[in-house]
């Protein structure tokens, strides 16, 4: 394997982990630049391959901690999973018994209902999201606990 591969795949790895910036390939980066230089260096395929493996696997397992640690700590959540333990404001009476009720959450409206079979709620109550079933949200009046009779 010619040097210059080396060099090649770390690019490859490099605009990946820049296109996608979820420290995903950054490790194997390094690890292809080590090998790179140790091709310069003049060792042999399987040392570099070798030097390739160990130093991806060194970087990955002594880094890759500290950076999810300390990075993209601002990311929010996108998916609804992220509105779980939010609170939101009843915009229309919700009857659990006859499926009608809405809650705006973070500027949009979401249909939502009760644990309860008879659940009701009034409008412009303050509620927390329980959970998620199916497009509707499941709330709690706020203040009120969780599996209250």
């Amino acid at each position: 394997m010619k040097v210059i591969y080396w060099l090649a795949i770390f690019i490859v790895l490099l605009i990946i982990e820049i296109v996608t910036m979820g420290l995903t390939t950054i490790w194997f980066a390094g690890g292809a630049a080590m090998a790179f230089l140790t091709g310069l260096v003049g060792f042999g395929i399987w040392i570099q391959v070798g030097v390739f493996i160990v130093v991806s696997t060194v970087l990955l397992v002594l880094t890759r901690p500290i950076a999810v640690k300390y990075f993209n700590q601002e990311r929010q959540k996108t998916n609804a999973e992220g509105l779980i333990g939010q609170q939101a404001l009843v915009t229309e009476d919700i009857d659990t018994i006859k499926a009608k009720g809405q809650v705006e959450i973070r500027g949009q409206i979401w249909s939502a209902k009760t644990d309860e079979p008879d659940g009701k709620i009034q409008k412009n109550t303050i509620v927390v999201v329980n959970g998620i079933q199916g497009v509707k949200l499941i709330v709690r009046e706020k203040g009120e606990q969780p599996g209250k009779e």
